[in-house]
């Protein structure tokens, strides 16, 4: 084997090293304390009738729909496989966001949706 194939898998084997240490600790960086997390699905997104699944849990208790325009919770999710449906009765879009909370009351914006007005 010549020195420079040698030194290609070497470089090669360095480069695949750091990667795979590179996502096992920014994976586990994002598991400590932070926001919660859940899995949802949306179908119908900008049109007038739009339906929220919930399809995963992760790290939050309870998935909340709110109404972006005033903050109000229009609806909730807490069991993986339950759906909500939001209309629109107004002339005006509407956009709401998908929030996950855990169970320290932390959250964070998983989606947002629109329902056409």
């Amino acid at each position: 084997m010549s020195p420079v194939i040698g030194v290609i898998l070497m470089v090669a084997i360095t480069v695949i090293l750091a990667a795979v240490i590179g996502t096992f600790v920014l994976g586990l960086g994002d598991q400590i304390g932070g926001s919660a997390t859940a899995g949802v699905t949306i179908d119908g997104d900008n049109t007038t009738e739009v339906t929220v699944t919930l399809t995963n849990t992760g790290t939050a208790e309870r998935v909340d729909i709110v109404d972006s325009s005033n903050g109000s919770v229009v609806g909730n999710l807490s069991t993986t496989g339950t759906s909500i449906t939001i209309s629109n009765t107004l002339s005006e879009d509407r956009r709401y966001n998908v929030v996950a909370v855990g169970p320290n009351e932390e959250s964070s914006v998983v989606r947002s949706f629109i329902v056409e007005g």
